[in-house]
């Protein structure tokens, strides 16, 4: 686990500390820029301070996490994967079905409408020639 620093990396001092909950912070006799953990049966966390002339400039803390801790983890993930994947699945399907709905319905209703306007316009066309017929004979009538 590397610390935080910048070349040249020996400008700083490192304290390496095992961080305990509910107890006091262990120092470790690690004082260089990288160390090297191994998972043990539980997990760990530890804290790097990055100091400079006793101040400290950075701070970054790691968990290690144990081998059983990290396969239980891992299948967490993947049911948690599954669920999502299936949620949205069904939000997909949902979607796809109210879109089809709405589309058919919006045909429908234009095929409807197409017929009211042509009744109306066969209408007003069959009125239309009649008031011509009407002033043809009419025509027809003065003329004679």
């Amino acid at each position: 686990m590397p610390c935080i620093y910048i070349p040249p990396e020996n400008r700083f001092k490192y304290v390496w500390k095992m961080l305990i909950p509910n107890k006091t912070a262990h120092v470790l006799p690690n004082d260089s820029a990288v160390m090297e953990v191994c998972r043990d049966t539980h997990s760990v966390t530890f804290q790097c301070e990055t100091q400079e002339n006793g101040n400290r400039i950075a701070s970054i803390k790691y968990t290690v996490y144990a081998t059983t801790e990290m396969q239980t983890k891992k299948s967490r993930r993947i049911e948690g994967g599954q669920s999502r994947r299936i949620t949205a699945d069904a939000v997909l399907v949902f979607s796809l079905v109210t879109g089809i709905i709405v589309a058919v319905g919006a045909i429908s209703a234009m095929i409807i409408l197409w017929s009211v306007v042509k009744s109306v316009w066969e209408l007003k066309s069959g009125q239309h020639n009649q008031d011509k017929k009407l002033a043809n004979r009419s025509s027809l009538s003065n003329v004679e």
